[in-house]
């Protein structure tokens, strides 16, 4: 049995769970709305303000699906609830961020401005010209939204500027040796 998967997934106060035929499961909390469709095979129960995974067989995709459809849900309720953020530093000499109405300028060594215009659902802070926050109530959208904001300059490992994950760990390569020239 699956470790994860077997877990039960506590709904607080002010969240409501339906759960349709099809095994389209709704999350309404105070942040927002959610909603995904899990697979058909997994069998969903809602009782007391507790909600279960469960799977039918043994078999492998079975087994697969199980963990993942109640990490999915598990995640659906803590969005509505608390959010999820995502926070992104730069480095670099004359590398910042700025925040015009709702878009993300970034100046990253280009030679035009780059800017990214958050999907709906999801904001985006400027605490800092050198840091980022990403925030939202879906998970998967927070992270690929900070990932595609990372691609623009990803941290190069000699000096180690770009656009980092905060607390992330650049590997940093030793440069050219500077010993004599050609003779």
């Amino acid at each position: 049995m699956s470790r994860i998967g077997r877990m039960p997934i506590a709904i607080p106060a002010g969240v409501t769970v339906t759960i349709d035929e099809s095994n389209l499961v709704a999350v309404k909390g105070p942040k927002g709305e959610l909603s995904r469709t899990i697979h058909k095979d997994m069998i969903l129960k809602l009782e007391d303000n507790v909600l279960t995974v469960d799977r039918p067989s043994d078999q492998k995709e079975h087994r697969s699906l199980h963990g993942l459809s109640r990490t999915l849900i598990s995640n659906m309720v803590v969005g509505v609830t608390q959010g999820f953020t995502k926070t992104l530093e730069i480095v670099g000499v004359g590398y910042r961020a700025a925040k015009s109405g709702n878009k993300l300028a970034l100046t990253l060594g280009f030679s035009h401005p780059v800017e990214v215009e958050p999907p709906q659902g999801l904001s985006i802070d400027v605490p800092a010209p050198n840091k980022i926050v990403v925030s939202g109530t879906d998970k998967e959208a927070v992270g690929a939204l900070a990932a595609n904001i990372r691609k623009y300059r990803e941290p190069e490992p000699y000096k180690g500027k770009g656009v980092r994950y905060e607390g992330e760990v650049v590997r940093r390569k030793v440069g050219k040796a500077g010993g004599k020239g050609k003779k």
